[in-house]
């Protein structure tokens, strides 16, 4: 086997495959379905594929270009992972054939594929966000102070609590406990607020799963938070601040990570909608979309309107999305999580 050329360093994760077990949410489990069908070439190809993106996908990268190589032994991998802003451009300008990003595409991505080519470039959904792991599209998760009551919210809520539109059809806004049924010494106590700065990658996916792309928050009770780098190289990251925030205030609520959770702290289940389910944040019912506030991860390629896909490519997404594919996923332990059945499958139909 050839090895693959690495245009940046990798680090080499010596995990097993970890399984996707873990603990019931409270308080529904999501289902999930079959798993992957096993991957056999259409096709054997060779030659170069560029890969730009994300610098956080490298050991994952890593292991899907070794285990695409058992089978395609002439294919070569220039790999070069320095930031989700860097995936686009490299694919306009002809110098990536993969764009991998570790968050959603903007406007700043889209703009900037589309005023040289005129065309939109193609996207697949090409891993499931992390439960907990920082810069690996962490779910976002909802908190109050553990001497809160309050177990759970929807979406509509959390838009009237956060946002100043509502633009999910609250009513009116919720600034106060008793708004969301709670008495006695929490009637009228106003509802503090910690969140992520809505500049931010995380923030502006708030900002739109929540709030609709709403741009405007109750700021007179909202407190951002950046991620610090202290003198030692070390990182505050906003979470923790958020959170450490929290634990000093009985009646906040904070937007963070599971990853930063004391005992000082709650987290509270999601619905989607008025009348669905709520769910906790875990590993399955992320991987299953059950999560309301469940991140992803892209993969985009150029192919020009009335084109076919280079089938080096083509091959590579296959692999990908094949069960040999999302298993490479887990080997990163605690890291991305793989894609559910349905939406592998939906995948693999836009490669055909």
């Amino acid at each position: 086997m050839k090895p693959y050329r690495q245009t940046m360093p990798f680090v080499r994760l010596m995990a097993l495959g970890a399984t996707l077990g873990c603990c019931v949410p409270f308080p529904l489990r999501a289902q999930t379905a079959a798993p992957a069908p096993g991957y056999q070439p259409q096709q054997f190809v060779a030659g170069t594929l560029r890969i730009w993106g994300h610098d956080y996908l490298s050991a994952v990268t890593q292991y899907w270009a070794e285990g695409f190589q058992r089978f395609h032994p002439g294919v070569r991998f220039e790999i070069n992972l320095m930031g989700s802003a860097t995936a686009i451009p490299g694919l306009y300008a002809g110098r990536a054939d993969l764009a991998f990003l570790g968050r959603e595409n903007n406007i700043t991505d889209n703009n900037g594929f589309m005023r040289p080519l005129t065309y939109k470039p193609e996207r697949f959904e090409l891993t499931t966000g992390s439960l907990d792991a920082p810069g690996k599209a962490g779910a976002i998760v909802i908190f109050v102070h553990r001497d809160n009551p309050l177990t759970q919210l929807t979406l509509k809520q959390l838009d009237a609590i956060f946002g100043y539109e509502r633009r999910r059809g609250a009513p009116s806004p919720i600034q106060t406990w008793d708004q969301m049924g709670l008495t006695g010494e929490w009637a009228g106590r106003p509802i503090n607020l910690y969140t992520y700065d809505a500049e931010t990658g995380t923030g502006l996916y708030f900002l739109h799963a929540v709030l609709g792309d709403s741009r405007k928050m109750n700021w007179e009770r909202l407190k951002e938070f950046k991620d610090i780098k202290n003198s030692d190289g070390s990182v505050y990251r906003s979470a923790q601040q958020s959170l450490d925030a929290l634990q000093e205030d009985r009646h906040g609520m904070a937007a963070a990570s599971l990853r930063f959770a004391t005992a000082k702290v709650k987290a509270l289940a999601l619905a989607g909608q008025d009348g669905s389910p709520y769910y906790q944040a875990t590993r399955e019912n992320l991987i299953a979309r059950a999560y309301p506030l469940t991140r992803l991860t892209y993969a985009f390629i150029n192919r020009p309107p009335g084109t076919a896909m280079d089938p080096k490519v083509k091959e590579f997404l296959r692999y990908i999305f094949s069960a040999e594919g999302q298993q490479d996923i887990l080997r990163d332990r605690n890291g991305y999580l793989p894609l559910k059945p349905e939406t592998l499958a939906a995948q693999r139909g836009l490669l055909e």
